[in-house]
């Protein structure tokens, strides 16, 4: 019987083909998720999308969170796409399979194992390696990306030998689904050939006797499924990626389940203390590996800083501040021998997140190590067990979860910084109102309520200019005719913000812009010039319109 023209044999088949395909795609999909939490292994569906990221421009990367309704929108259609890419892949194969299983060749082929042809096995062993060896070339610099805390080192092997696995289990449910479902025992006659030794059952029974078995084989793995990715979409970040520390009642130091909160991940790390390491490597005298224990044998170090992220608004409150510790990194990087020609530090998480900062920071004695966050272990979503704090940088670099820290000898970028942002991450000086609560950010924010004439009205802010400290506030209610000093109520120290207030009694009805200045530590005045976030953070006043009647 010849497949090239036998379509009523054909159709089937390549029908066959398709349902072992899903069923292979369902059982790899379950596969990655159980890999993932009991593992901590980055299934494709995450590890393509943390590859590409870093790939696009800023602008392309702000375009689609436009189109998908924010960064929580675009991590969704990130794990949506994997998924149906997933299921996709698997129809082809599938179809792909029956054919080469179906075609000339192949049936006429003498060496048959479990019954399967020596071409059909070709061609399972041939996708299988190809597709591996691709996925390890394009997702290499995240393969070390671990969410249990798995050491660099080992991680990469890991997620490598999970790789193989799983697109063999691809392989091997596709074969069995097809082999279950047509019961094929051997060669099978070929027009213009002798006939077969073992007879064959057609497809097209097979389909209605066993295809419905097959089906429903792929059903019952659709719930446990369904229930991992449940879980997923439970744990993941939706509900607090992007959570500012704003309002009436800020504090000197946030609570930590209020501090300010933004991650790439759509479920991040819950790292084990126990099997987590630290690795120093690169152009040092001797590679260091370090336990959570070993941090205690250096010098403990308590330090109040503030972090705030790059992507902040005028105005916003994607910053807080804390009290951090730790030990310094300085002393671990004495301790491993640095070498001349060190030019910056690559660090890298658990979540294969990677940035860098410049040998400069990275011996200043104000940049830690820590594993304490206001006198409790560092909550999950802050980098549990250990995470690195650079003052006078953007919140990106002070990456959460470490798990290496690599000495390099030339300029390297990391994730944010590779999409065009920098390359200058120091904070300016800024200044804004938190009370009384405005409507907006920036120059067109708002006082909530009407203010009545002649009230005194409790204005405060806060400052901050990175590890330069502020000096001074001024404020103004009449668009910068006048100025005067605030109270700094908390002054904080070099390394904080600065909270401030300023009693102010409008005399007569009207509106009115009502505005801030600090003058950093050095003496420097906080830049007027309005700035967005993109590519080196927002600045400029947060200017506040007011409504006195």
């Amino acid at each position: 019987m010849s497949w090239t023209s036998d379509w009523g044999r054909k159709i089937p088949n390549l029908l066959v083909g398709a349902l072992a395909g899903i069923v292979g795609a369902i059982v790899t999909a379950l596969a990655m998720a159980a890999s993932r939490y009991w593992l901590g292994i980055m299934p494709p569906p995450e590890s393509v999308p943390d590859r590409v990221a870093p790939l696009l421009d800023i602008d392309t990367f702000f375009d689609m969170f436009g189109t998908y309704g924010g960064y929580n929108g675009l991590k969704q259609f990130g794990i949506v796409s994997g998924l149906r890419g997933l299921l996709t892949a698997g129809i082809v194969v599938g179809v792909l399979y029956a054919i080469v299983i179906e075609s000339r060749v192949s049936r006429r082929s003498t060496k048959w194992y479990f019954g399967v042809s020596r071409p059909a096995w070709l061609f399972l062993i041939g996708a299988v390696l190809t597709v591996w060896i691709a996925f390890v070339a394009l997702l290499w610099p995240v393969l070390p990306g671990n969410y249990i805390g798995i050491p660099y080192s080992q991680a990469r092997v890991l997620s490598i030998v999970a790789l193989l696995t799983w697109f063999g289990l691809f392989a091997a449910t596709v074969m069995l689904v097809y082999r279950a479902t047509t019961q094929r025992a051997g060669p099978s006659a070929v027009e213009g050939e002798p006939e077969a030794t073992v007879e064959e059952q057609p497809v097209a029974d097979a389909v209605s006797r066993r295809g419905i078995v097959a089906a429903g084989a792929g059903a019952v793995l659709v719930w446990p499924v369904y229930r991992l990715i449940e879980r997923m979409y439970d744990d993941a970040t939706f509900t607090y990626d992007g959570r500012p520390y704003s309002g009436a009642d800020i504090q000197p130091i946030t609570p930590n389940n209020r501090f300010y909160t933004v991650t790439k991940n759509v479920v991040d790390p819950d790292v084990n203390r126990d099997r987590w390491r630290l690795e120093i490597r690169g152009a040092i005298d001797n590679d260091i590996t370090l336990s959570f224990d070993d941090l205690q044998d250096f010098e403990q170090v308590d330090q109040e800083s503030t972090l705030m992220c790059i992507s902040n608004r005028i105005g916003a409150g994607l910053f807080s501040n804390a009290v951090w510790r730790g030990v310094r990194m300085r002393d671990v990087l004495m301790a491993a021998g640095v070498h001349d020609d060190a030019f910056e530090l690559k660090l890298s998480g658990a979540d294969a997140y990677v940035d860098t900062f410049g040998m400069d920071y990275a011996t200043d004695e104000n940049t830690l190590i820590v594993y304490e966050m206001n006198s409790e272990p560092l909550p999950r979503t802050h980098g549990y067990p250990v995470r690195v704090i650079v003052p006078g940088l953007f919140g990106e670099k002070n990456i959460k979860w470490v798990t290496r820290i690599e000495v390099v000898t030339e300029d390297e970028q990391g994730f944010y910084e590779q999409q065009g942002w920098g390359p200058n991450f120091v904070p300016p000086t800024r200044s804004d109102i938190f009370r009384p609560r405005t409507l907006g950010a920036g120059q067109r924010a708002t006082f909530r309520e009407a203010i009545p004439a002649g009230t005194t009205v409790d204005l405060r802010g806060r400052a901050f200019a990175a590890d330069r400290g502020i000096r001074s506030v001024e404020v103004t209610t009449d668009d910068g005719e006048t100025w005067s000093p605030a109270t700094v109520y908390y002054p904080g120290t070099d390394l904080t913000w600065a909270l401030w207030q300023f009693q102010w009694v409008p005399a007569q009805p009207g509106e009115y812009r009502v505005y801030s200045r600090a003058v950093d530590g050095n003496g420097d005045p906080q830049p007027s010039e309005a700035r967005g976030i993109i590519p080196q953070g927002a600045q400029g006043y947060n200017i506040v319109t007011a409504t006195v009647v």
